[in-house]
């Protein structure tokens, strides 16, 4: 079970992944870790001292690394393969499709800095489309971690797991959401709060902001129901259905594009089960990455707290 602690001081997600896959490829001798020249980004390069017979630099070429990965799939081992977003979605998309997802193998993607989370990198290496590609995969599970705490959980939980598994998460450090030692359940969204009104489905980067929101709006007599959309394939319909009863409004809010997204996946589910209940989608518009500080990007992108709390408000104000 979970517990909410956002008190809890968190390490950078870097460090929870590769701490975490150190700590289970000494306890599993069938995991490997592969990176695509990014290792002292990554801090991968960690994995390669501590156990350096099963760690593999491919140099820049992630595609190829696709295909390694699954060749060591097809030999009993669980691969676990990093680089940044695009590099690990776009770059690579074909090698992955196929021999993975195509070929029924065992992958498991590490996509760092997804979206606003690239920051200085700036626009090419930017990708708000990923989970889009990864959504028309054949059974491919799609992830957004909201902690440090989550991520040690998720990481674990899929070395039982065959099939291809996209994980995106920054490299830095998150807000706190989850008490150490919390248990979840893929395909089942978290109910961080609940409440009358709107209910808000959020995930990743944008959760703790719009946690802040919903805390917020209860002091102006709005009440909102907040979930945990930590699994965005396969997605928790059952939870959608049940929370959106008696609301005025449902709000996604994704560091992501909204078309293919968390956005749409919900809206399929809004119109296909009549649920007859406003949304609003908030997340990338039409546009693409550039360079600037991470909480300069969240702003202009309009995933801010107070950015989200005005288009929450405008949207509400015209329903209720």
């Amino acid at each position: 079970m979970y517990k909410i602690n956002t008190e809890l001081k968190n390490p950078e997600q870097r460090r929870v992944f590769v701490d975490t896959l150190i700590e289970v490829m000494k306890e599993n001798d069938k995991v490997y870790a592969l990176e695509a020249d990014l290792g002292a980004a990554s801090l991968f390069d960690q994995i390669g001292k501590a156990v350096p017979e099963r760690y593999c630099n491919v140099g820049i070429a992630e595609a190829n690394m696709m295909g390694i990965a699954a060749g060591l799939s097809l030999r009993g081992n669980i691969p676990f393969a990093h680089s940044f977003t695009p590099f690990a979605s776009r770059r690579s998309f074909d090698q992955i499709f196929l021999c993975a997802a195509y070929a029924k193998t065992t992958l498991n993607i590490y996509a760092s800095d997804p979206g606003i989370c690239v920051a200085i990198n700036g626009g090419t290496h930017t990708s708000f489309e990923d989970i889009a590609m990864f959504r028309a995969v054949p059974d491919a599970m799609i992830f957004d971690p909201a902690d440090g705490v989550q991520l040690n959980w998720l990481i674990k939980e899929l070395i039982s797991l065959e099939g291809l598994h996209y994980i995106r998460s920054s490299r830095k450090s998150m807000p706190s959401i989850y008490d150490t030692g919390s248990t979840f359940e893929i395909g089942k969204a978290n109910t961080l709060r609940e409440g009358f009104d709107i209910l808000i489905v959020a995930m990743g980067e944008t959760l703790a902001e719009a946690y802040k929101v919903a805390k917020n709006l209860e002091t102006q007599g709005i009440s909102c129901t907040v979930i945990d959309m930590f699994t965005v394939k396969p997605l928790d319909r059952k939870s959608i259905i049940n929370h959106s009863k008696g609301k005025k409004l449902i709000v996604t809010a994704e560091n992501h594009n909204i078309n293919n997204g968390l956005g749409s996946a919900v809206a399929e589910v809004i119109a296909e089960e009549n649920l007859a209940v406003p949304l609003l989608r908030l997340g990338i518009i039409e546009r693409f990455g550039q360079v600037g500080p991470q909480e300069y990007l969240r702003k202009d992108y309009r995933l801010d707290y107070e950015s989200l709390k005005e288009d929450i408000l405008k949207k509400y104000n015209t329903i209720k």
